[in-house]
Order: structure tokens, then C-alpha cells, then sequence
């Protein structure tokens, strides 16, 4: 299909409330990828115009992946916000201990620090959760 053919048939497509993914990985289809809601590109022999209007690059060129890629991210997502609230939370705990003068400044530095080591800890899991190495195990 030409470009405006592509980009024609994604606007008959296209509902008011309806999300919509396309996946391209040519110049021609840079115009779809970028209007689309979920641009996916195929980076391994895509163009470069593709995968900088896409939202998400494949670098396998593999269909197959796009349930994985959406797995990771939904798993990323929770990940990011479980670490807010305890960073958050914690700051919050460390700032009304402080100004009841229950807390120093020392205390302050050991919890701001001790988040932060948690919330990298916290998103490694993502990392476990999806290497190579637990899916051999899995098959």
C-alpha cells in the first residue's frame, strides 16, 4: 500500500474511543506509526524515520514479541509505582518525624539514601522477571 492508502485506511479504522496499534518498520510507514495510538516499529532492518515516529521498537524484527513487550511494560509500570509511594511515603515519614524533632539530619541522609538503594533493588525485578536465563528455565 502507498503511504496515504495506509494512512487512509487507519482513519476508516479509527473510532472515537477505540486504541489503535500499527506496526510498520519502512519510510512509508512513518505516517501511520506517528498518528496511530501505539506506534510499534521493527528496529532490526527498520528505517530510521520509522522507528523515530514509533512509540515502542521492536529490535528483533519478531511479531511474536509485541505480547511480551506489552507483558514488560504493564510489569514496569507497577514497578514504578510501587516505587513512588514508598519513596514518597518514606520522605513524607522522614519530613513529619524531623519537624516533631524526632528525626536529624543524619537520619534524614541514612533514609533518603536507604530509598534509594530499595527502589534499585525493587527494579531489578524487572530484570529477573523477563531474562533469558528464567525463560529456558520456564520451557
Amino acid at each position: 500500500m502507498l503511504p496515504t492508502d495506509k494512512y487512509y485506511k487507519y482513519e476508516k479504522i479509527k473510532k472515537k474511543d477505540d486504541i489503535v496499534g500499527f506496526v510498520g518498520d519502512g519510510i512509508n510507514d512513518a505516517p501511520v506509526l506517528k498518528r496511530a495510538d501505539i506506534g510499534i516499529a521493527m528496529g532490526g532492518v527498520g528505517s530510521t524515520i520509522a522507528i523515530e515516529s514509533s512509540d515502542i521498537v521492536l529490535m528483533s524484527d519478531e511479531i511474536k514479541k509485541i505480547p511480551l513487550a506489552i507483558k514488560i511494560s504493564k510489569y514496569t509500570n507497577l514497578i514504578i509505582k510501587q516505587n513512588l509511594f514508598f519513596a514518597i511515603g518514606m520522605k513524607l515519614t522522614v519530613l513529619i518525624l524531623s519537624t516533631l524533632g524526632l528525626a536529624t539530619m543524619w537520619f534524614a541522609v541514612f533514609a533518603d539514601t536507604g530509598v534509594t538503594l530499595i527502589t534499585i533493588l525493587n527494579t531489578l525485578r524487572i530484570f529477573k522477571k523477563f531474562s533469558c536465563k528464567n525463560k529456558r528455565k520456564e520451557t
